[in-house]
């Protein structure tokens, strides 16, 4: 049988086996799908997840449980010699294998954009991982604990203040989940009040959320204003050493928590592959989903979601292409399944295309926006319409109603306030206490 190889096991990766399963006859295709880690993560979700709002389990879909006839192999693909058709892995369980194939799909996804900003490596957080947002989250709740038996003064002031780079979707929707969480820790902390607690936005654009027209995004910051939430436009992050923000504006202040939304880039993984890479380091490709050389195609290579350049045939894509977001990455992969089967069979392939259906945001409990061309949504429908189609778009019938149930449970019982930090380094307290052997 060929053996088709899938890199990746983000939105992209997942759908494509999963609709391979489904399109390919028996024994038509042996399919493996390589991850390093057991389950895909629905990104829209991390900042309910942050807010407590979605249990951080039902943000991920098993691969296992979900792909019963593809091969999973837990591990990372540190080469691809395409010419060769050979890719080698690092085990999860230790080691390297090499694997070969005679179809592939790269769909290795992407990881967080930064810059050389002193400081950042060291004290930000990204969030693009369910980690990222149960860290995020665990740090909030911990420095609400420690701050409420402090005197007022510095040491308080920067436990309290919490620092968002980024004025896209992302970090906008983790900006106001953040604040809203924030907001509603207080009533359980009475040594602590409203004004104590300071939220920073730094976006070095002259405007937020570039989805939204600009009226939209002038509402987002004065509803976020109103609420606390300052957000400091045509402003770049200087440095974040120790945790002092250095802003160009000539601000400076300190925070413990610092949260990195500002863009994403290809995973750096495909430079040591023979697949061709743009100027941004996405693998070229054409609106068939197939790997392109110039205007080559490469025989038996595909490739979709963030980790590549698609042209956007709709018109509305930046530069000419698709953006990196899950209503591209999961309807390409439903393709580009289809494209292979087709292939597989000697049938024509057919090109993406796919219109935006307008762009919606989570600002808290209760706010929300949506802008489809002219028409805005702003508030509790908008707010509404988030959850409703987010908690249908999250893959697998399971996970949808765990995440219905959940949020139901939060309105009957209010939002779960409890953070689980000791998980870091969770044999602390027992090698602390534990019987040794005398010394000798």
């Amino acid at each position: 049988m060929p053996k088709i190889l899938i890199v990746g096991g983000g939105y992209a990766g997942f759908y494509t086996a999963r609709k391979l399963e489904k399109h390919l006859g028996n024994d038509e295709a042996e399919v493996t799908l390589i991850d390093p880690l057991p389950y895909m993560t629905y990104q829209p979700f991390l900042p309910e997840v942050v807010a407590g709002s979605i249990e951080a389990r039902h943000a991920v879909v098993s691969h296992r449980r979900h792909l019963r006839k593809t091969n999973i192999v837990s591990g990372k693909v540190t080469n691809v010699d395409h010419a060769k058709k050979i890719a080698t892995v690092e085990l999860a369980g230790g080691g390297k294998q090499k694997f070969a194939y005679d179809q592939i799909v790269v769909t290795a996804g992407a990881v967080s954009r930064t810059f050389p900003i002193p400081g950042v490596a060291q004290n930000a957080i990204g969030l693009k991982n369910i980690e990222e947002a149960i860290e995020v989250r665990n740090r909030i709740l911990g420095n609400f604990d420690k701050a409420a038996s402090m005197p007022a003064g510095a040491a308080r002031d920067r436990l309290l203040t919490f620092v968002v780079v980024g004025g896209g979707f992302a970090g906008i929707e983790a900006f106001a989940e953040m604040r809203s969480l924030a907001s509603y820790l207080l009533r359980y902390y009475p040594t602590l009040t409203f004004d104590d607690v300071h939220f920073h936005l730094i976006e070095a654009m002259g405007r937020i959320m570039p989805e939204v027209s600009q009226k939209t995004s002038e509402w987002v910051i004065a509803n976020l204003d109103r609420r606390g939430a300052k957000i400091h436009l045509n402003t770049q992050l200087q440095s974040a050493e120790k945790g002092v923000i250095q802003l160009s504006t000539g601000e400076s202040f300190e925070s413990d928590v610092i949260v990195w939304t500002a863009g994403v880039m290809a995973h750096p993984y495909v430079r040591n592959t023979d697949f061709p890479l743009d100027d941004r380091g996405r693998i070229t490709a054409k609106a068939t989903l197939q790997i392109v050389n110039g205007e080559e195609v490469v025989v038996d290579a595909w490739t979709a979601g963030d980790v590549s350049a698609v042209p956007d045939l709709s018109g509305f894509g930046v530069g000419g292409f698709c953006v990196p977001n899950a209503q591209h990455a999961v309807r390409q992969a439903k393709l580009l399944a289809k494209n292979i089967v087709a292939n597989l069979r000697g049938e024509g392939v057919k090109e993406y295309f796919h219109k935006p259906l307008g762009a919606v945001a989570g600002l808290g409990i209760g706010v929300g926006v949506y802008q489809w061309k002219g028409l805005a949504v702003k508030g509790l429908i908008a707010w509404f319409m988030h959850r409703g189609y987010h908690g249908l778009a999250v893959p697998m019938w399971e996970r949808k109603i765990r995440v219905f149930a959940g949020w139901l449970w939060n309105f009957l019982l209010r939002r779960d306030i409890v953070g689980i930090s000791a998980t870091k380094a969770p044999r602390v307290q027992f090698e602390t206490y534990a019987s040794k052997p005398a010394k000798k």
